[in-house]
Order: C-alpha cells, then structure tokens, then sequence
C-alpha cells in the first residue's frame, strides 16, 4: 500500500516553498489590500493576511504550488528535457501551461477571483511583478508568478464575499433593531392606567 501524505505535511511543504522562493503571506496580503481597498476604505492588512492564510490552507492551492515551484527550480537547474527546459527557464509567451494550472486553482472562488486574476496576470502588481522579472540571476519563476496571482485574486474574491456578508448581517441587525424599537415605544403610549 502507498503511504498516503499527511495534509500538514503538505501544507507545510507549500509553506516553505513559498518562503524559499522569497513570496510572504504579506506580499501576497499586499495585492489583496491594493485590489480590495478601494471599495472597503477601512480595510485592514491584517484582514488581508487572514485571507491569504485562508486560501493557502486550501489543499487544491498546495498542489498548485507545489508542482509549479518544482518544476521552475528544476529548469532552474537545467534538468528538465529539451524544448520544456528552454521553454520554461524563457518562460516562453506561448506557453500556458503556467496560467492554466493556476487558473484551475482560481475557480473555486467564483467570477470575482477569475477577473481578478486576469486583471493581475496582466498587470503583474506587487511581487508578481518582481517574479515576472527576468532576473540575472538566472532564477525562474514561470509558474510562481500566476501561482501568487491565483493566491492573492482567491483572497481578494474571498475578502469580497465575505464583507458584503457582513455589511447585510450589519443591515440586517440594524434593521431589527430598528423594528424592535419601534414597536416598545408604539406599545409603551396609551398604556397608563386611569387614576
């Protein structure tokens, strides 16, 4: 029988892939404030970084990055076989297989996660576009790039949702209150009692 991974270990795995590759939770946190800021102005970094955490726990996410990281540090090292090495290690414009395999990740957080991620491929924000960057130092990250972008646009997407709950829990709240006073003080006239 094969061993079977203990989700922790997963999970951790992931983690520190992350961390290895020079991505926090707070760079990805950072996107997620620049994205979701401008319709909640009293938005918290650290409600940012609960999100991020959230997502990364996702078991689908852990995945994702870890095969995308492998296969980056691998071409990294020139073991991958011919035309993937130079695809990958160019990050060839042609080649989607790095969007596709962070888009998969993406569509468990709905519409707003899917335009949000097209928004940040594009646009490479925050420490996407440091990853995009070829650098001289010969590191690849053809697949960390949209795999960040896939972390931060679920947090946002998830962020979203989860605000607009609170802002009708909110509503909601008020309005019984509303109601409730209303009708003590409708039912509190007329009932003196005749002396």
């Amino acid at each position: 029988m094969k061993k079977q991974v203990h989700s922790l270990e997963v999970r951790n795995a992931a983690l520190t892939r992350l961390e290895e590759r020079g991505v926090t939770v707070e760079d990805i946190a950072e996107i997620v404030y620049l994205m979701q800021s401008p319709y909640h102005p009293d938005l918290r970094m650290d409600a940012c970084i609960e999100s991020v955490k959230a997502v990364l726990e996702k078991r689908e996410m852990q995945h994702a990055i870890l095969v995308g990281v492998e296969l980056d540090t691998l071409a990294e090292k020139g073991l991958l076989s011919e035309p993937l090495q130079s695809i990958i290690a160019s990050d060839e414009g042609l080649f989607g297989c790095d969007e596709t395999l962070a888009l998969g990740s993406v569509f468990g957080y709905g519409s707003i996660a899917v335009t949000t991620f097209g928004h940040l491929d594009k646009h490479k924000v925050g420490v996407i576009k440091r990853l995009d960057t070829k650098s001289a130092e010969g590191r690849v990250h053809t697949f960390l790039d949209d795999l960040v972008a896939s972390v931060a646009a679920n947090a946002s997407s998830r962020m979203a949702h989860r605000m607009r709950d609170e802002q009708e829990a909110e509503a909601a709240r008020l309005e019984a209150l509303s109601v409730k006073l209303k009708v003590e003080n409708e039912g509190g006239e007329g009932t003196e009692q005749a002396g």
